[in-house]
């Protein structure tokens, strides 16, 4: 039998996302998954009809380069970078705030598979330049509107304090 090749995941953190060293991030995992999943399905619909939507609205001819799906990961994304200064800087949300919006509705309104299909598609399609150019224009899209968000939503927070 083979040995797993990867390293032992002693001391890593199970959920990445939460650390059980602070109260508040370790009163999201309650003794009962089933609110916390309820409302991470329930967004997960929200977002994956309104990624649908947008898919109607905007459909992409094949072979096309994929325009709609980069305009949904890099506003997914960007809803992320204010969701993450709100609830981490602004407001404690409520328990489930965080995991209906920011995993359901977000997770499922972004479509990183769709973009790793749609990278796969254009390079099987005879446009490796088109798809690898997709691939680096979307990882840096996505980025900077995390970190665009992020920074103008802080910039909006502190003027509106200071004008109080």
């Amino acid at each position: 039998m083979p040995s797993d090749p990867r390293p032992p995941l002693a001391g890593e953190p199970v959920d990445p996302d939460v650390d059980l060293r602070v109260p508040e991030q370790r009163a999201e995992t309650s003794p009962s998954p089933a609110p916390v999943l309820a409302v991470i399905a329930v967004g997960g619909v929200i977002g994956s009809c309104a990624r649908y939507g947008a898919g109607l609205l905007w459909p992409t001819a094949a072979g096309a380069f994929p325009w709609t799906t980069l305009g949904i990961n890099v506003v997914g994304c960007s809803v992320i970078g204010v969701l993450m200064v709100v609830i981490t800087e602004v407001v404690t949300p409520h328990r489930l705030v965080r995991p209906f919006f920011g995993t359901g509705v977000l997770g499922g309104f972004t479509t990183f598979s769709t973009y790793a299909n749609d990278v796969r598609g254009l390079i099987d399609g005879g446009n490796p330049r088109t798809g690898l150019a997709y691939m680096a224009l979307t990882l840096l899209a996505a980025l900077a509107g995390v970190w665009l968000a992020a920074t103008a939503t802080r910039r909006l927070l502190v003027h509106h304090r200071e004008a109080r």
